[in-house]
């Protein structure tokens, strides 16, 4: 930082105070501010002072107002702002409050998720925790007008997933659709349901919410149901969404098998025109193997062979086989019988003793049953029930023939095999864990959409959506700070050791180094997403003014360390903007 003369012709030079950077090996500078009313006597004062010249009365006229933290918030800010999204809430629109706020709540979910209330103080001028408040100039917020921007967010949904639709999607793509679902607090959104629950919570009732992911991993739009919704209801509502929303007419859609079951096939995808990648249940592929046309003969020398069946005229189906996920079930079935066996012999148990005894077929009935349900193990135990107990014997036949397919996965699509071979096809499939990951994200890792509190089922959805975009900004930010995460940056080499696209994915050289090491291949120290955010949150934005005068303020940035250095060398811009 410096103070330079500038002149200016016939008229009096300017006095400026400025700051000076490196960025990609170019010398940068900006204007703080402009000193060319102050006294000569004053602006030696204070050249003395940034050139360290130090004495009791020069100490005196450099004074800190406040100070913010600020890095996390540049580096996210700074990132919205390059992949358009700040341009894209306010579209079609003037430069407005509501814009700023909906930018700030999309910003404050990935650098501090929390409640309305806790985010309207992490925004307001007076309570600020951050910088990103004064940075979009929104002085006062309180916890109402947020509600009010979560309204005005939720009207320009579909504008919005258009325009991230038009940027990542495009005809003969891959679109990932999956669906999950997440607890609720409180008993009258009327979106809130007892239903299947993924998140074992017993007793809540909550929210389901399906995500359209590019072939990347990279979501584009995304739609709340009611709790109780089932998985394959949903996907007529994303068909149409695509089609009609999106303008796109040829692509294939990718959800697993209880997404694209073949009634959808049939009655949603088919006339639809579209294609699709899903994968076989147990039962169908058991049907293949008694009907002949899959011989597990032809899995002893290779571990994918594509096949075709009568009963799936026009389309293929690929055949996988993979060893370690065939221990893992063995190992699972044998875990869950075990579990099963010893909650069963408590229920027997109960049935013997003295007092409170547990007798008549009803009552057993109804508790062996919770046993069998809570572990989905019924289908191998032969049940005999009295009013004085119960027999439960193992169908050791049955799971012999159930361990013959473990390991087993068939993947089904029309896709043509020009268009799109055996591997690329399996690899697609396999793209769901893109899905997944953004669920863990959302849900759990950075965004914590959870516990929900919102009553209306509108601010619900709004909740939703923001959590969503909030985590398409990360996703990018992500991407460009791979090199400094716990991430694989080199996929080229990462795909080269994988000896088959059905055995488990392999992590690069480099990768394998950041995680033995804790270290970049530079000395740098390697980050998860969180504590570099953490990291990142030390630099701090200075609010300085000259002998206390509040309307002579500017704003100073300690110097960087290598870490936060590379970190925003990697994201392509200074925190200091």
């Amino acid at each position: 930082m410096y103070v330079a003369r500038v002149p200016n012709r016939n008229s009096p030079a300017a006095f400026l105070l400025r700051e000076g950077w490196r960025e990609g090996g170019k010398v940068k500078t900006r204007t703080l501010a402009n000193l060319s009313h102050w006294s000569p006597a004053r602006i030696a004062a204070l050249r003395r002072v940034l050139a360290g010249e130090v004495s009791e009365s020069g100490a005196q006229s450099l004074t800190m107002l406040r100070s913010l933290p600020h890095g996390h918030v540049a580096s996210v800010l700074g990132m919205a702002r390059c992949i358009g999204l700040d341009r894209l809430l306010a579209s079609g629109e003037k430069a407005s409050r509501m814009a700023s706020l909906a930018l700030a709540l999309v910003v404050a979910r990935v650098i501090e998720p929390g409640s309305k209330l806790a985010t309207a103080r992490q925004l307001d001028g007076a309570t600020a925790s951050s910088s990103l408040g004064p940075l979009l100039d929104l002085d006062a917020v309180v916890e109402k007008e947020l509600y009010a921007t979560l309204d005005w967010l939720l009207a320009r949904q579909a504008r919005i997933e258009t325009a991230l639709a038009k940027r990542h999607l495009k005809d003969s793509t891959l679109v990932l659709y999956d669906l999950t679902s997440t607890w609720f607090e409180g008993r009258t959104c009327p979106l809130a349901k007892h239903g299947h629950n993924r998140d074992r919570k017993s007793g809540k009732l909550q929210i389901v919410f399906g995500l359209l992911c590019a072939a990347s991993g990279c979501p584009v739009a995304v739609e709340v149901f009611e709790g109780n919704t089932g998985d394959p209801t949903t996907l007529k509502t994303q068909v149409d969404k695509l089609k009609e929303r999106f303008g796109l007419s040829r692509i294939v859609l990718v959800g697993d098998r209880g997404m694209i079951t073949s009634k959808q096939i049939e009655t949603v995808l088919k006339p639809a025109g579209l294609e699709w990648i899903t994968a076989l249940r147990n039962a169908s592929i058991h049907t293949l193997v008694d009907a002949g046309s899959l011989q597990l003969s032809l899995f002893d020398e290779r571990d994918m062979a594509e096949i075709s069946s009568p009963d799936y005229p026009g389309e293929r189906l690929i055949v996988c086989r993979n060893p370690l996920l065939a221990e893992e079930r063995a190992r699972k079935r044998r875990a869950l019988l075990a579990a099963t066996e010893r909650d069963l012999a408590k229920v027997a148990a109960a049935t013997q003793r003295q007092r409170r005894r547990l007798h008549g077929k009803d009552k057993i009935g109804i508790a062996v049953g919770k046993v069998l349900d809570r572990h989905k193990m019924a289908k191998h135990f032969e049940l005999t029930i009295t009013d004085d107990g119960f027999t439960a014997l193992r169908k050791a036949d049955h799971i012999d023939e159930e361990a013959t397919l473990d390991g087993f996965y068939v993947i089904r699509t029309r896709v043509p095999v020009a268009a799109l071979p055996a591997a690329d096809t399996v690899a697609a499939y396999k793209s769901l864990a893109f899905v997944e990951r953004a669920f863990r994200s959302i849900k759990t890792v950075d965004l914590e959409v959870r516990p929900i509190h919102h009553r209306l089922a509108d601010r619900v959805r709004a909740h939703v959506f923001l959590c969503m975009l909030a985590y398409h900004l990360e996703w990018h930010m992500r991407q460009a700070l791979a090199p400094i995460l716990f991430e694989d940056h080199d996929d080229e080499d990462a795909r080269a050791l994988r000896k088959s696209i059905v055995a488990p994915a392999q992590r690069s050289k480099a990768a394998l180094r950041k995680i033995a090491s804790k270290r970049t291949d530079d000395g740098l120290p390697v980050h998860s997403f969180r504590t570099l955010l953490a990291d990142l949150a030390t630099i701090t934005r200075n609010t300085m003014a000259i002998d206390g005068a509040p309307s002579e303020t500017f704003f100073l940035y300690p110097e960087l360390t290598p870490v936060q250095a590379k970190a925003f060398a990697l994201l392509g811009f200074s925190p200091k903007k």
